[in-house]
This record gives C-alpha cells, structure tokens and sequence, in this order.
C-alpha cells in the first residue's frame, strides 16, 4: 500500500508555469520545488528571473523564462526551453491570466462600456494562451503516455459574478469547458488534465485591487468562510493534481474559494 509520501511525489519531476511571478503562480511554483520538481518560471515581469534564481534548489531547480504567453511565439520558445532542460514535460500549469476590471453592476464595466481592444486582449491571455498551452503541453505529454495540466478557471467562470468584468467571467468559462473537453481526448494517453476555480484569492490581479481594504470586505462578505484566501491554500490542491494522488482524476474543475460556489 503507498502512502502519503509514495502518492504525492513529484521529486525530479519536469514542470512550467505561467504566470509565475507572483500571487497563485508562485505559489504553484513554489510548492512544486519544495516537494523535489524542477520548474520553469514563466512570466511577462522581469522580476521572474529573480524569483527563480532565489528559489533555486529548494530542494528542486528553476529557471525564469520572461515571455508573454499570449504571444505564440515566446510561448512556444519558453514551452521548449522548460523541455529542453530534462528532456521531459510532466506538469504544466497554464496559470497566467488577468482581470477585466468592474463588474456590470458597475457603469464602468457595464456592456456598454467594454471596448473592443479590452475584450481582446483579456480573450488572446485568458484564453487563447491558455488554449495553446495545453496543445504545446500535450505535444510533448502524448509520446510519453503521461503528464499532468492544471489549468487556472475562476469561480466566476461556474456562476454569474457581479463584482468580475465581463471579459473575465467569459474567458474563466471557457477554460473550464476547455478542459473538459481535452479530458476527453487527452485521458487516451494517460495525460490528465484539471482545472482549479479559485475564488477571491489575494493577489495582483486587476492591478492589486485585492488587496485594497474596501475591496477585500466586499469580496469577503460573500464567502461563507468570511474571509478571502491567501494564494498560500492553492499548493495542497496543485500537489494533489499534479502527483499520483490524482491518477483518477481528469476533466474535473476544482473550487478553492471558501464555499462560494456552494451559495449558487
């Protein structure tokens, strides 16, 4: 019988991921080098190659990779290099993303007020980058038979959401659908595939708006655990999807968000 140590190790393990310079990313990251992997940090911040180098063998190795995912081409050169390193990709997590401002019960993000040139580029990160990381992920998985992807979905994307922008809620929804859908697929070479739906987490997103004061009370006013969380609570949930612990799990979209999508 394995135990707990047997079922989640991931030591000498291959991993990326997205979005990786702070908030959830980091967290992924972070969690996947203490526990033995060696992981490409990837991010559009510079400050990436700092991180990498301070977490450098803790136990695992990194490497910082500056790319804008939503670019294909820097995605498929950072996508290479994080293979190139062991020859082998066996986690990847299609984390990077950004939020698309006030919800619509705010005139600032009413319909009317979303531009072309926003919903565009909330559409080419949060979800056409997203969608080409895993066809680049399964490219290389596929000939293996093995792998795992975590994708970042959001609780918005499982229910209707006043206080996220439309583009936002739009593109977490069809990440989630995005990976039911490869599940299908994918689960024939024995590459599994999951999505987390966090809630109102503290991070950077839509320009650190979490963590103003005013905005932490409202969000936590709606989560029946009465707090937001803290982008610390995501590590439990990547070691699960990311090890043997989860062998029987795939197309599944997971929520982290202190029981907001039990309220409907």
């Amino acid at each position: 019988m394995m135990n707990a140590a047997g079922l989640f190790d991931i030591q000498g393990q291959n991993a990326i991921v997205t979005g990786a310079a702070n908030g959830i990313g980091r967290a992924m990251a972070e969690v996947l080098l203490a526990n033995g992997a060696n992981v490409t940090l990837v991010d559009l911040d510079r400050s990436v190659l700092a991180l990498a180098q301070a977490l450098d063998g803790s136990p695992g190795r990194a490497q910082g990779v500056v790319a804008d995912v939503a670019d294909a081409a820097q995605l498929t050169e950072a996508m290479a290099r994080a293979y190139g390193w062991q020859g082998r990709m066996d986690i990847v997590c299609a984390n990077a993303g950004k939020g698309a401002g006030a919800g619509p019960l705010n005139p600032a993000g009413a319909l009317a007020a979303v531009s072309p040139q926003e919903w565009t580029g909330i559409v080419e990160l949060n979800l056409t980058s997203v969608f080409n990381t895993i066809q680049m992920a399964a490219s290389y998985m596929r000939p293996q038979k093995s792998g795992r992807i975590i994708v970042t979905s959001s609780v918005a994307g499982l229910r209707g959401e006043t206080m996220v922008g439309y583009a936002y809620a739009a593109t977490k929804a069809a990440t989630a659908n995005l990976v039911r859908q490869a599940a299908i697929e994918l689960s024939r070479d024995n590459v599994l595939i999951n999505a987390i739906a966090p809630g109102p987490i503290r991070t950077n997103i839509g320009n650190g708006r979490m963590h103003d004061g005013t905005v932490e009370e409202a969000f936590a006013g709606r989560v029946p655990l009465g707090r937001i969380g803290e982008p610390e609570e995501i590590k439990g949930v990547t070691m699960l999807l990311a090890s043997a612990a989860s062998s029987y799990i795939t197309g599944a979209v997971i929520p982290i968000d202190g029981g907001c999508n039990a309220c409907g």
